[in-house]
């Protein structure tokens, strides 16, 4: 059985720094917090909590101390609540979120009406939302778009890992809805890159896995697009959820690992999968 690793499997830009500050934050030996999770793996957020660093849910009980931004940002009152507390701030927001976070504010400044493509629940979207006026709407799809209200300048801005696809449909439906559209494509490309690569892998194999946290939308993204092409596709937390039944007739398997997924988490993967080869 052959196994084939994608080459951009795990840790994107933006995570593999909010990791490296996070660590770095926890080595100094303070009184150090992370608000909401750092990453969506709970691996690397129980490592951090084994270093002392603890998640917060709220600032509410914190008065003193160090705080650390999470990968995908935080919401705008949350971050002047920190300053106001005069504690000391890591921001380890993805500078692509961070965009689309400026982008939402400045078209807002202007009079615009700011449609965000994503998934309302998701805090990445949250905390973009957060920095535009009273007229921000969030749409998981153009169909949305048609529950709207119609909008003379519409400025539109996509959480970091929509497909590009799903950005063009709502611009289309904006596009029948405003006279002035602005568009920032806001989508990160390593979320493309991966996406595109998983695709190409899936109809190459006879089984897929996808490792990453069930809370990680990236993650679920690639699973859902390898599914679309390799039935026998599984999504996985850890090598322990491996059941070696899913390799019976197989001769090709390929892995693929979401942006906040570790390394060391891939490595066990890829040693249980051989481990399983060799035993039959």
């Amino acid at each position: 059985m052959k196994v084939i690793l994608a080459k951009r499997a795990g840790f994107c830009f933006g995570v593999k720094r909010a990791t490296q500050m996070a660590f770095e934050a926890a080595a100094m030996d303070k009184r150090t917090f992370t608000l909401g999770p750092i990453i969506h793996s709970p691996q690397v957020v129980n490592k951090l909590e084994e270093m002392g660093v603890k998640v917060l849910k709220s600032l509410e009980s914190m008065d003193s101390g160090t705080i650390i931004i999470r990968s995908h940002g935080v919401a705008s009152d949350e971050i002047n609540e920190a300053i106001q507390k005069n504690l000391e701030i890591v921001d380890a927001t993805c500078p692509f979120v961070k965009k689309a976070q400026e982008h939402v504010q400045s078209l807002s400044e202007a009079g615009y009406g700011v449609v965000v493509v994503g998934d309302a629940d998701h805090p990445e979207v949250q905390g973009i939302v957060s920095y535009g006026g009273d007229k921000v709407f969030v749409v998981g799809s153009g169909d949305e778009v048609k529950a709207l209200p119609k909008m003379s300048k519409i400025g539109i801005v996509a959480q970091t890992t929509q497909s590009f696809e799903n950005l063009k449909n709502v611009v289309c439906e904006c596009l029948l809805r405003g006279g002035e559209i602005r568009v920032f494509n806001t989508i990160c490309d390593a979320t493309a890159v991966r996406q595109e690569e998983a695709k190409e892998l899936a109809c190459q194999v006879d089984c897929m896995l996808v490792v990453g946290g069930f809370n990680s939308a990236n993650t679920r993204r690639l699973a859902e697009v390898c599914a679309e092409l390799q039935p026998r596709t599984h999504h996985i937390e850890t090598a322990a959820e491996i059941n070696a039944a899913w390799f019976e007739g197989v001769e090709r398997v390929g892995v693929t690992a979401g942006a906040s997924t570790p390394k060391w988490i891939i490595d066990e993967v890829m040693n249980r999968i051989e481990d399983i080869n060799k035993s039959n």
